[in-house]
């Protein structure tokens, strides 16, 4: 029997790597978390102030709350009080297991 293509995946994650990533997926998977984790992302200096995102929505500090909690809860997001303020910062190991799963390897020439 002829393979017509090659995997796109190295090897199958296994039922622990599946639920990790199916966890920070559920995560991402309102606009409003992906933009508040691209925010911080992208953040001079590689950390946000909650205000600072707060201040980007039309939403409520609850609301906004309500989902940097869901963001950290599934491990793509940290955070520390300092004094009154908190910050928040990605979590890098969280985001390049989710690029692996994303990642198709680069096709070889014939």
């Amino acid at each position: 029997m002829d393979i017509c293509c090659s995997p796109l995946a190295a090897a199958p994650i296994d039922v622990g790597q599946a639920a990790e990533v199916a966890t920070a997926f559920k995560a991402l998977s309102d606009p409003v978390r992906v933009r508040l984790l691209s925010l911080i992302a992208s953040h001079p200096g590689g950390e946000a102030h909650v205000n600072t995102l707060i201040a980007a929505f039309d939403l409520t500090g609850p609301t906004i709350s309500h989902h940097l909690r869901v963001l950290r809860q599934a491990g793509l997001i940290e955070c520390e009080r300092r004094g009154t303020w908190v910050f928040y910062w990605v979590v890098p190991a969280a985001l390049e297991r989710l690029s692996e799963v994303l990642t198709v390897p680069a096709k070889t020439a014939p």
